[in-house]
């Protein structure tokens, strides 16, 4: 399946994942900014994305610990997510993210 990275520098690429795969993986694997300084165990705000309005129904409701994760990132949005929570599925094909300004990657 495709997912359609943007990063904050504007570079927009269509990514291929597998069902089961987290996002925040599958972006890493792609040299996209995304820290995930806790190892995607949802005790930090480093994977923030912004989802496309038009795709964030497609996901699954957000859990209240991440929802509280949220609060801590920078730029939030009403369709932001943690990247290390979206674990991709065929429901998810064509699925269009961002990562914010301001993402940095503190392992390079």
């Amino acid at each position: 399946m495709i997912v359609h990275l943007t990063g904050p520098d504007g570079r927009s690429e269509a990514v291929r994942g597998a069902a089961g795969d987290r996002l925040l993986d599958l972006a890493q694997a792609y040299d996209f900014p995304l820290e995930g300084t806790c190892g995607g165990q949802m005790a930090c705000s480093t994977c923030h994305v912004i989802v496309d309005p038009a795709d964030h129904a497609r996901l699954p409701a957000p859990s209240e610990e991440e929802e509280d994760m949220l609060d801590f990132a920078a730029g939030a949005v009403a369709t932001s997510r943690l990247a290390c929570q979206i674990v991709l599925d065929e429901s998810l094909d064509g699925l269009r993210v961002r990562v914010p300004a301001g993402a940095r990657d503190a392992r390079r």
